[in-house]
């Protein structure tokens, strides 16, 4: 009689499992395949793999889209994941906005909409409004994407401390809100969906790696700059949480200890200095005192209607207050990610949220900065780049980590 192993075997279930999220990756990273090449890039035995691509036809999670027409004999027929599988939808609740998209299997934003909230006042005013939009979203994801599995999950990023296991936003300083739980208050309302609350940066780093400009790359550091300023550390593939969860907070280093006060309580945190309040707060003290703008103009007088896209138009036209004031802002964000630089080593630099929409002028003054102040071993063959997908890149997150957790789970979708 042979004694029972007191360790846990994989079954069957397990095993086709795992074998169904290694083709599903591979056809995500490929974009299309034969089942031959499947077999190849997989280590799995072609029937293997025959019948776990039959079974994915069958419930319409890959999608036979022609012969290939390169290589030696027979032509194969090739294989994607079928954008109509179903559809994710990702929302980012900012400071001043909220912005929310829908996004078909095949990772495509078919829906999206952005709103300013700065005349929504309370925290609870914005939540009606996230859940009324969020209702909106999955409509016309139910109307666009006409699909064979339906709402796949629900992705929310916030400007601040999530806890992972609850799905509770602790701390948002730039927003006011503490101990919001956002899961619950969501999974009451889509009581049969997944949902997931990730801090905004994490989250738009995530989605510049997997289908924006940190692509292919392992070590990627991403700086968030818009009305705060976050950040996140990317390696192979996986975010860096930190031991309680919290890494990244880059922008409540302390810069200049007799600086201004920031949101969170501190006094000279770094994004005092390098956000869009930073950047706005130079411009209304240069026209203040007396220097010309056209940003005054195109304003009507009100520099409360300062907004990014009116300060890089204004410095295309080469207004100097424009100009300057990113200049400084770009400089001020090389210090710091000089410093990141040297601490961390990444491979490449993605800078996102709202002032990447200002790269052409911030970005050369960063450069600047950041060679002139790293370490030449730590910045020599680094890159710095703007966020592909600019401010967007929080929700492509959202559309990304959804994705993930399909891919990995497809059990999920097949029932």
């Amino acid at each position: 009689m042979s004694q029972r192993t007191p360790y846990r075997t994989g079954d069957q279930t397990l095993v086709r499992e795992i074998n169904l999220s290694l083709i599903m990756n591979r056809l995500l990273e490929h974009h299309s395949l034969s089942r031959a090449d499947l077999a190849e890039v997989t280590g799995l035995n072609k029937s293997t793999v025959s019948s776990l691509i039959q079974n994915l036809l069958d419930y319409q999670i890959v999608r036979e889209v022609g012969l290939s027409s390169s290589g030696v004999g027979r032509p194969s027929m090739l294989l994607e994941l079928n954008p109509e599988a179903g559809y994710i939808v990702s929302c980012e609740i900012g400071v001043d906005t909220i912005l929310i998209g829908c996004a078909n299997f095949g990772a495509e934003i078919i829906w999206r909409y952005r709103e300013d909230t700065r005349h929504r006042h309370g925290q609870q005013a914005i939540i009606e409004r996230v859940l009324a939009l969020l209702d909106e979203a999955i409509a016309t994801g139910e109307r666009l994407c006409r699909t064979c599995g339906g709402l796949l999950g629900i992705a929310i990023g916030v400007p601040g401390l999530v806890d992972h296991d609850t799905g509770t936003l602790l701390f948002a300083p730039n927003l006011g809100w503490q101990d919001v739980p956002l899961r619950a208050i969501l999974q009451e309302r889509f009581e049969n969906v997944t949902v997931f609350v990730e801090n905004e940066a994490n989250m738009a780093a995530l989605g510049e790696y997997f289908f924006g400009a940190a692509r292919g790359c392992d070590e990627v550091l991403f700086i968030s700059a818009g009305v705060g300023l976050g950040g996140a550390l990317i390696r192979d593939g996986n975010l860096l949480h930190g031991a309680t969860g919290f890494a990244g907070e880059f922008g409540h280093m302390t810069m200049d200890p007799d600086g201004a006060l920031c949101n969170c309580g501190n006094q000279g945190c770094w994004e005092t200095q390098v956000s869009q309040t930073a950047l706005f707060r130079t411009i209304r003290h240069a026209i203040q005192s007396g220097r010309s703008s056209l940003l005054s103009a195109s304003t009507g007088g009100d520099l409360d209607r300062l907004t990014v896209p009116l300060v890089v138009e204004a410095a295309r036209a080469g207004d100097p207050v424009a100009l300057y004031a990113l200049e400084q802002v770009g400089h001020d964000l090389g210090i710091g990610i000089a410093s990141l630089v040297n601490a961390l080593n990444p491979e490449l630099i993605v800078v996102g949220n709202i002032l990447s929409l200002a790269g052409e002028f911030v970005l050369p003054a960063v450069e600047a900065e950041l060679h002139r102040r790293a370490l030449p071993w730590n910045a020599n063959g680094m890159r710095i780049v703007p966020a592909q997908h600019g401010f967007e890149a929080c929700v492509m997150g959202g559309v990304a980590i959804v994705y993930q957790a399909v891919l990995s789970q497809p059990g999920r979708i097949l029932g």
